[in-house]
């Protein structure tokens, strides 16, 4: 079992950057691949970016590759997502998830969630 708690979100003009940090709790922490995702209202929910359990492999979205880096410590129970040159169509809810999916990329097998941190870019 895996807790997940996020925090960093906030309010941010256009080309600004925020850091969001995942804080994890349970004894198989380090089993998990972990990733960050995000919605807008009446959208569907977009992975955004997906680390393995090691950190050596990553995945990122186009809409995001380039501008978001995520980023894990698994001796501190943390996963980080560095954003910067922040759009406004960047603005959602974020949300930190953990799973052990045979592809990272599958939304549906990461099943431990937390509740989200709303990120507003304006512009």
């Amino acid at each position: 079992q895996v807790q997940l708690e996020e925090s960093g979100g906030g309010l941010v003009q256009a080309g600004g950057s925020l850091r969001l940090s995942c804080a994890a709790s349970g004894r198989t922490f380090n089993g998990y691949a972990m990733g960050w995702f995000r919605q807008a209202p009446g959208k569907a929910r977009e992975l955004l970016a997906a680390v393995r359990r090691t950190g050596g492999t990553t995945y990122y979205a186009d809409s995001v590759k380039g501008r978001f880096t995520i980023s894990r410590d698994n001796a501190k129970n943390m996963v980080y997502l560095q954003m910067n040159s922040l759009k406004p169509e960047d603005t959602a809810v974020y949300y930190c998830a953990a799973g052990k999916p045979l592809i990272i990329t599958r939304q549906q097998e990461y099943d431990y969630w937390g509740q989200g941190t709303q990120v507003t870019v304006s512009s």
